[in-house]
């Protein structure tokens, strides 16, 4: 097989309107990059659902059970796999990067909370796809890895339960346990410290839990002062003072404190870099719904505040149109990532302006304008703003044959549906172009078929 057959088939794997009789044709030839293609498809027919479940190399259906596209309850057929892996690969289940993946089947779940293989057990229970009902019935399993599991669905335990898991005989338990409710008892919140002085979580610990005067004023000339300095329990006094901080870290968290008013966030000495990189704002982020909250935080001074009041998708439309025009930089990319309508010319400006990599996802965007642009960018002296007319739904079919023949868009063009049956099969005999016209869905099933043929594949 060349090269070319090569490109073509895999692009034959790709195109979303291949029927089942070429899909099914593609899943049993022998190349393990084009099963795995299928396997992770959407609505595949149930034909070749049936097909993936029964093969017999596991590694197809493995990524079956990692599919973020394929139906939840047919991955979930899955259980009664003899390959061992299989059922690891379900408890593992999709990780698909900021989409929201349907779980499986509750009984799939208790099924895989009880499985014989302790790994797959707890690969299960620290998924976070399961449901926090079947978490909590977690809490008296014999195995602390489990219920530990059981915590995360805390506010559903009844209150002899909680007091069970903060007294277990297992420290993990017990750690993860007063870690919901550190933020109202000292107690606990110093017990935490004391075990805790070697580990990542020290720093949750002093951000959110109810610490003794003393146990703040010790941890304020610690290495952790910066988590310190966003605990909502720390005296007036103990605030002023890192507030002034050597340290520019802790000054800065110290600036985005929910109680300061703007002339004090100003008093203080901080910089926010047009770069850093800084995590929302959990106390924004937990008033999202408060209008006067996002209020405050998108007409502040404070960079930090604003960037996290534009990944709130309850932000007011006026806000919305305020931080569109923010000067920074990260505010306005922020608000066009996770707000759920942004301004469409926003996005199309940091598109073809922003030098952040992230700014190239942005065309992905529902709201990312469309209308118009063949008119706006067709005769660019740049490709990537040439390739936006392809976008337009209005680009005329000459226009779009035209692009065929620009060495820097025709491959593009050659995938789009809306070019002509005649020229996809020219550029189908054309080694440059054969595997994107393969691509294209407007392509007829006969001709799928026939390139099928001519590659070898077997009816």
């Amino acid at each position: 097989m060349t090269d070319r057959h090569a490109d073509v088939l895999a692009m034959l794997s790709w195109n979303k309107a291949a029927p089942g009789s070429v899909l099914m044709r593609l899943l049993k030839y022998d190349d393990r990059a084009i099963r795995r293609t299928i396997a992770q498809r959407g609505n595949l027919p149930t034909e070749l659902v049936e097909a993936i479940l029964m093969d017999p190399d596991p590694a197809l259906r493995m990524e079956f059970a990692l599919s973020e596209n394929a139906d939840p309850a047919q991955r979930a057929r899955l259980l009664d796999d003899p390959f061992p892996r299989v059922a690891l690969a379900l408890a593992v289940g999709p990780t698909p990067y900021r989409r929201r993946v349907e779980p499986l089947p509750d009984w799939a779940y208790e099924r895989l909370l009880s499985h014989p293989q302790e790994r797959v057990r707890r690969e299960t229970a620290t998924s976070h796809l399961v449901p926090a009902h079947l978490l909590a019935g977690l809490a008296h399993h014999p195995d602390g890895t489990l219920r530990q599991a059981s915590c995360r669905a805390w506010d559903r335990l009844q209150e002899a339960t909680r007091q069970a898991l903060l007294e277990d005989d297992d420290p993990d338990v017990r750690r993860v346990a007063a870690l919901r409710v550190c933020h109202q008892d000292e107690a606990l919140t110093t017990w935490l410290v004391e075990h805790l002085q070697d580990s990542w979580k020290l720093s949750d610990v002093l951000r959110a839990g109810r610490l003794s005067h003393e146990l703040a004023e010790r941890m304020a000339d610690g290495p952790r002062a910066a988590a310190l300095a966003a605990n909502p329990f720390l005296s007036p006094g103990l605030v002023r003072r890192l507030a002034l901080s050597p340290d520019p870290r802790v000054r800065l968290v110290v600036s985005a404190r929910p109680e300061l008013a703007e002339s004090e966030r100003a008093a203080i000495d901080y910089t926010v870099e047009p770069d850093a990189r800084l995590d929302p704002l959990e106390w924004v982020w937990e008033a999202r719904d408060d209008a006067d909250v996002l209020r405050r935080c998108a007409t502040s001074a404070h960079p930090w505040l604003r960037r996290s009041a534009a990944v709130c998708p309850t932000l007011p439309a006026d806000l919305v149109e305020l931080l569109a025009q923010d000067e920074d930089f990260a505010v306005r990319l922020l608000l066009c990532e996770f707000h759920p309508e942004p301004p469409p010319e926003l996005l199309l400006d940091l598109y073809l302006n922003g030098s952040h990599r992230a700014v190239k996802m942005l065309i992905t965007r529902p709201s990312f304008p469309s209308a118009g642009l063949a008119a706006r960018f067709a005769d660019s002296t740049d490709p990537e703003r040439r390739s936006l007319a392809l976008r337009d739904p209005a680009l005329s079919p000459d226009l779009l044959v035209r692009f065929t023949h620009q060495p820097d868009l025709r491959r593009a063009a050659a995938r789009h549906p809306r070019l002509p049956v005649p020229r996809i099969r020219e550029l189908l005999k054309d080694p440059g172009t054969a595997g994107a016209a393969a691509g294209n869905p407007s392509l007829p099933s006969e001709d799928m078929h026939r390139l099928l043929d001519d590659a070898g594949v077997p009816a």
